[in-house]
């Protein structure tokens, strides 16, 4: 048999899509973990209904996993598919018209049945009527593939064809040379108690790959080399976002020398958190899943009122929950994370879609003046950064923090170089040991309320401390001695201090990445939209436009320099995954006619989508 031809590509971009029941964000995880052993650059966005199972065959049950991997640096997931993986019609239905002429679909014919077609109001078969003649179909019997593999297995029919994603997988990784080691371990370690499960999907895994080599209707197999150029030395693993922001917490717990406590309530996107964070009590980790967000949050105050760098997790409807707690926390100027993992809203919304929406609930959502600092990562692997900041924020001056990141950027992957320990900051404390003022009399005492002179930080002191016995609570508290007080000048002095410790927060200036010194319109953003912002960027500079970027990692303060930066361009655009929150601060802060860019449609944006946007700002 002639040996089938190979051809070399730069880039590829890959969705796999069926029903939220066919497995596609484990086939689409293995397919990326071995994409990242093998070297390339990679960038994911998986995509489920938020039902825990969604009526099977219908267009709302529908779950697809992206993945565009590189031999070179890449940002995004991708505009648009070159191949879609389609388990069934109604997989077909809902991402066809994401997929550009010319592109490659493996469908899976035996799915196609008249009732199943019905079902998602195709009249007549788009494998046959013609309406897919635009595309390079390869009709292919997984479900009859894989049955028919798995025959001498003693298993039902309905247990065999549940591993019809392991024949794709074997199908794609055959088509695009991904190693094939690591799938079979994962799947013998997964179903170790079920052996001759994991046979039968290593048998499937198998039987796809030995296809794609052997079938006619597959004659070219694709190699994208590794990106070589892409990455500093080091050593590198896929991570997503929630777990870049779990293994950040825990550094920074290492790198303070406390005990980390979680107090949280689980609720999407945020619960990975919960469930990574468990597994690591050999760190001092310390997990509890309240009964309600409220009972988190409170537990979690408690903890950091005991010693503990104290962190919940949460989502927008959560954060509403908390508000009265956070008010609470920065009464007491005690540390604590507040990492908000932003989803579709209002109220329920869309639970795991993904949205920027809750900035203005952070910076403003609590009664009363109570200022709270604002950090944002901005790809998957900077979540692990961006923890580390926030605790040392909060170590630092005394204050609750909240981290927003989002659903995109928790369940999208990306490399991350691991780093050594000793480039991490040093966020070790000092607890108030003894008295810390000397009254009138000469008698020493202990202020719990008596600032440090550089970041207004109180004394952190420890319950049970002999000789620090000092009160806490909601009610406004005496300057230095933390008694109760009602006195409107304290009350107006306290207001006033706690906002100068915010305003007075150490942030980095914010970068400006405009290498012609020539333009005239900066696209400044925030949080996750860095990706997206910086692919739209790039095209339009290999287009011989001249545009400046800006992106923020502080949102409150914002860097000392950034209305500056703002002044020195005529156009300022920010693109934003709501209606224009982070413009509305701009423009009320620095006097400045910030043009937004706004969706809302549970997506990130596209590059293409957003170069066309700033092409047009730019001309004017």
């Amino acid at each position: 048999m002639l040996s089938k031809e190979v051809r070399r590509l730069d880039r590829v971009i890959i969705r796999f899509a069926g029903d939220s029941g066919d497995g596609m964000q484990l086939t689409g995880d293995r397919f990326t973990s071995e994409t990242a052993s093998f070297g390339n650059d990679l960038s994911t966005l998986p995509n489920f209904p938020a039902e825990i199972r969604a009526p099977a065959g219908t267009l709302p049950g529908v779950s697809s996993f992206q993945l565009h991997f590189a031999d070179h640096d890449i940002l995004t997931p991708g505009d648009a598919p070159n191949v879609l993986v389609a388990m069934n019609p109604a997989a077909l239905k809902a991402n066809i018209a994401d997929v550009p002429r010319g592109a490659e679909i493996i469908v899976n014919t035996d799915e196609f049945t008249k009732r199943a077609m019905h079902k998602v109001g195709y009249p007549t078969s788009p494998l046959e009527d013609g309406s897919l003649d635009g595309f390079s179909v390869h009709p292919v019997p997984l479900t009859t593939l894989t049955v028919e593999a798995l025959k001498d297995f003693d298993l039902t029919r309905k247990e065999a064809e549940r591993s019809k994603n392991m024949f794709a997988l074997g199908l794609l990784s055959w088509m695009y040379h991904r190693p094939t080691e690591g799938t079979e371990k994962f799947l013998t370690a997964k179903f170790a108690k079920k052996p001759d499960i994991a046979a039968a999907n290593i048998a499937a895994f198998r039987a796809g790959w030995n296809f794609g080599e052997t079938t006619e209707d597959f004659a070219v197999s694709y190699e994208i080399a590794p990106a070589t150029a892409a990455f500093p030395a080091g050593t590198y693993r896929n991570i997503s976002g929630n777990l870049a922001l779990s293994y950040g917490l825990i550094a920074a717990g290492r790198q303070a020398d406390l005990p980390l406590y979680l107090g949280s309530y689980p609720i999407t996107p945020a619960s990975d958190i919960l469930h990574e964070l468990s597994r690591h009590k050999n760190f001092g980790v310390r997990t509890f899943q309240a009964e309600d967000e409220i009972a988190g949050i409170g537990a979690a105050l408690g903890a950091a009122f005991g010693g503990s760098l104290a962190v919940t997790t949460t989502s927008g409807p959560g954060v509403a929950l908390k508000s009265e707690t956070i008010g609470l926390a920065v009464s007491l100027e005690l540390p604590l994370l507040v990492i908000d993992i932003q989803r579709g809203g209002p109220s329920t919304g869309l639970p795991t879609k993904t949205e920027q929406a809750d900035l203005l609930q952070a910076m403003f959502g609590r009664n009363g003046e109570a200022p709270v600092p604002i950090v944002a990562p901005q790809t998957p692997a900077d979540c692990f950064d961006a923890a580390i900041e926030a605790a040392r924020i909060a170590l630092t001056y005394r204050t609750p923090v909240l981290l927003l990141s989002d659903g995109y950027l928790a369940n999208g992957s990306e490399p991350w170089r691991i780093p050594d320990t000793d480039e991490l900051p040093d966020l070790q404390v000092q607890f108030a040991q003894g008295p810390n003022h000397t009254l009138d009399d000469g008698t020493d005492v202990f202020w719990p309320y008596k600032r440090d002179p550089h970041t207004l930080a109180r004394p952190w002191a420890i319950p049970g401390t002999p000789g620090l016995e000092h009160r806490i609570g909601g009610i406004e508290k005496q300057d230095g001695t933390g008694n109760i007080s009602y006195d409107p000048a304290n009350h107006d002095f306290m207001v006033r201090t706690r906002q100068a410790k915010i305003d007075g927060i150490d942030v980095p200036d914010i970068e400006v990445d405009d290498p012609s010194g020539a333009a005239t319109t900066l696209v400044l953003g925030w949080g996750s939209t860095y990706g997206p912002i910086t692919a739209a960027v790039r095209r339009l500079r290999g287009a011989g436009e001249a545009i400046a970027q800006a992106h923020l990692r502080h949102l409150n303060p914002f860097p000392r320099n950034l209305g500056a930066v703002l002044t020195a361009y005529e156009t300022v655009v920010i693109p934003e995954m709501n209606l224009g929150q982070l413009a509305t601060l701009v423009r009320a802060k620095y006097l400045v006619d910030a043009h937004s860019y706004n969706q809302v449609n549970g997506m990130p944006f596209k590059a293409e989508q957003l170069a066309t946007a700033l092409k047009e700002a730019i001309d004017g």
